[in-house]
């Protein structure tokens, strides 16, 4: 199988230590590829460089929500700069995050208004984190109309009557570990209601570890049991459901199949 983990942080420093052995481990369990997606201007740089490194790996660049409080002046020219580098392929992670608060919610609304006017700005794909915040992301998406780029709404979190006005948007819906969770049924149910034409597999990693596994480092050779899980979901064959998820991560980042 041809596995596509269609969001990880190799760049985080967790993954110090044996970043390279994680990459190797990654290749050899059929992980073709992978986007390494930055929560604020260093961690962008660092999945880029990584994104340079590795012809495999592609990168993301963003604020993230817990990170919008700290934003520098001219994030959004420096953002501009990194979306034009041939190895970026999506604006992210940004959104909203409503169960942590690490920023006050009306700098993540703004912070998150201006990097979406940046996507409408570049055409770039958006990757979007939100918990606990999907009334007023409905608003703000909703408010914009059609004018947004293709979109993901990555690790997602929503039940599956929100999920199905996030496809009535046009985005993409990914899951990661938790849907493989004992206590997974609104995430099952939720993918239940996406089409197998607009679903991606992730791992998140290092965070949220799949079933097996917890309790460990996540990784991205770990999408496997991600997409095992989702296979068994939609009752379709694991290998068929591998290349379905691949095509589709590449028709999002506009990466050549």
């Amino acid at each position: 199988m041809k596995l596509f983990d269609s969001h990880c942080h190799l760049d985080d420093e967790k993954f110090n230590e044996d970043r390279a052995e994680t990459i190797a481990r990654m290749r050899e369990g059929g992980v073709a590829r992978c986007v390494c997606v930055g929560s604020d201007l260093p961690s962008s740089g660092r999945c880029i460089a990584l994104a340079e490194q590795h012809d495999f790996i592609y990168a993301a660049a963003g604020v993230h929500p817990h990170e919008a409080k700290d934003a520098p002046a001219d994030y959004i020219d420096r953002l501009r700069d990194m979306l034009r580098h041939p190895r970026v392929v999506a604006l992210g992670e940004i959104g909203l995050d409503y169960y942590y608060d690490f920023s006050p919610r009306d700098v993540q609304k703004r912070v998150l208004q201006e990097q979406l006017d940046l996507a409408v700005e570049t055409g770039m794909p958006v990757i979007f984190h939100i918990r606990d915040a999907h009334g007023d992301m409905f608003d703000l998406l909703r408010a914009r109309g059609k004018e947004l780029p293709a979109g993901v709404i990555h690790c997602c979190s929503a039940s599956a009557e929100m999920v199905r006005e996030y496809l009535k948007m046009g985005f993409y819906i990914s899951f990661a570990g938790p849907i493989t969770f004992k206590n997974a049924a609104t995430p099952i149910e939720a993918s239940k209601a996406v089409p197998l034409d607009r679903l991606l597999i992730e791992t998140d990693s290092p965070y949220l570890a799949p079933v097996p596994l917890r309790g460990r480092r996540n990784e991205p050779a770990f999408v496997r049991h991600v997409l095992e899980k989702q296979a068994e979901v939609h009752g379709v064959n694991a290998e068929e459901l591998a290349e379905i998820t691949f095509k589709n991560a590449c028709e999002l980042y506009r990466i050549p199949v």
